[in-house]
């Protein structure tokens, strides 16, 4: 039940940003003195509608998203009263129109920011220096987590480590009184002070007992740990091919490094700022890797497993909002609405039409390129013609939707899932 509940209340709340969205234009439109004709949530039958001065308000039968209509958009727009001419958006100057075709976006930034600064004051917000690589957890602090069992030749399936059973031993650190959470500051005569520079020393020096000091609770001791001789893949690539070092049987304590920080009213507004900037650069990251996703994304609607880095759609957000809140961890469902409405922003500006930012790329194509004629004395060549661009636009519609339908279908028949 509450996990149904949260898909609701997910789902309602996309709805509602989307609403707002298109209340962005609306808003900075009637501001410039545009006409603004309609404003529906929903798509499909109408529900209901009302006017109110020159403006029809209403709710349609479909909850996936809303539209305002803002008479001549382009100059090629048909359904323009002559008494609405003077009042055509495409009349306007390009920053006017700049300003109403980015508001929908700004409007996604502020309901993130907002969103995020109350995260931040009661349930904390993510860890952006949190280690995410491998190159990122060797800098950190060699606070350690101990294995009470290692394995001396690497199994080749998953399976249970037993010492004294299929190459396996008890751990060697373990057995000396290391526990989880110590923090190593030498190892032999080599200080430390990385979990990198742990690694190293311990790899670099031949199976034997070695003196290893370390920190607990404020007192700093001695343990001599008998360190074995094992196979290991390179410390930063997993992937490459396992070769015999020394191996203590100690790892990197992720639990030395908080994954969520609450914040006070006052450092919250930094931590908001941080978190945003970083939500915006880790989106492009991940917009540029789409085209390699694709693939993975076929694969798991026709059996293979569900690549967590693959997109999702507004169906498998939905999803993990449920998920979140089935488990208890509103945390989860506020950053996940956080982070879809600045993808939404992100995505709704880049240069292709549909997408507001195509009207604004040519907005100001077309500015540049009036300014370049008349700076060469030529007539200013005038409005881009939008009927000459429909086959882009339609190229561009058929590849989201079949790209939509993609992630879609992959979120019903394999979805994403975070608890399991």
């Amino acid at each position: 039940m509450l996990y149904w509940l949260g898909v609701a209340a997910f789902a309602l709340a996309i709805l509602i940003s989307v609403s707002l969205h298109e209340l962005g234009h609306m808003l900075t439109a009637k501001g410039f003195g545009m006409k603004v004709s309609r404003y529906f949530v929903g798509f499909g039958p109408t529900i209901f509608s009302v006017q109110r001065g020159e403006t029809e308000y209403g709710l349609k039968a479909i909850p996936l998203g809303g539209f305002c209509k803002i008479v001549g958009m382009t100059p090629q727009d048909d359904d323009v009263a002559p008494e609405d001419q003077p009042r055509a958006m495409w009349r306007f100057p390009v920053w006017k129109r700049t300003v109403v075709m980015s508001a929908g976006s700004i409007t996604h930034f502020m309901l993130a920011a907002v969103a995020a600064y109350f995260a931040a004051i009661s349930l904390g917000l993510p860890n952006t220096d949190y280690p995410r690589t491998d190159t990122d957890t060797l800098a950190q602090k060699p606070v350690i987590t101990i294995a009470e069992c290692t394995w001396i030749n690497l199994p080749a399936t998953q399976q249970e480590c037993v010492p004294g059973q299929n190459g396996a031993i008890a751990g060697p650190a373990y057995a000396a009184g290391l526990r989880d959470g110590d923090l190593i500051t030498r190892v032999g005569d080599t200080p430390i002070t990385t979990y990198g520079q742990l690694t190293e020393a311990i790899r670099a020096l031949p199976a034997g007992p070695v003196p290893v000091e370390y920190q607990r609770a404020g007192a700093t001791a001695t343990a001599n740990v008998d360190l074995v001789a094992a196979q290991r893949a390179p410390i930063s690539d997993s992937e490459g091919a396992a070769t015999t070092v020394s191996v203590a049987g100690v790892g990197w304590d992720q639990r030395s490094v908080p994954t969520m920080i609450e914040y006070g009213a006052g450092d919250a507004f930094g931590a908001t700022a941080d978190y945003g900037w970083f939500l915006f650069k880790n989106t492009f990251e991940a917009m540029k890797r789409i085209p390699d996703k694709i693939p993975a994304l076929w694969n798991s609607i026709t059996g293979s497993e569900r690549d967590p880095e693959t997109p999702i759609s507004v169906v498998g957000a939905s999803r993990l909002g449920g998920e979140a809140v089935e488990n208890g961890v509103p945390e989860l469902f506020l950053n996940i609405f956080i982070s879809l409405n600045v993808f939404i922003g992100i995505f709704n500006l880049l240069p292709l039409l549909p997408l507001d930012g195509g009207h604004i790329a040519i907005a100001w194509y077309e500015r540049v390129r009036s300014w370049l004629y008349a700076r060469f004395r030529k007539p200013d060549p005038g409005r881009v013609d939008y009927y000459k661009l429909m086959p882009v636009t339609y190229a561009v519609i058929l590849i989201g939707g079949a790209f939509t339908l993609l992630t879609v279908t992959a979120d019903i028949i394999n979805p994403i899932t975070i608890f399991k």
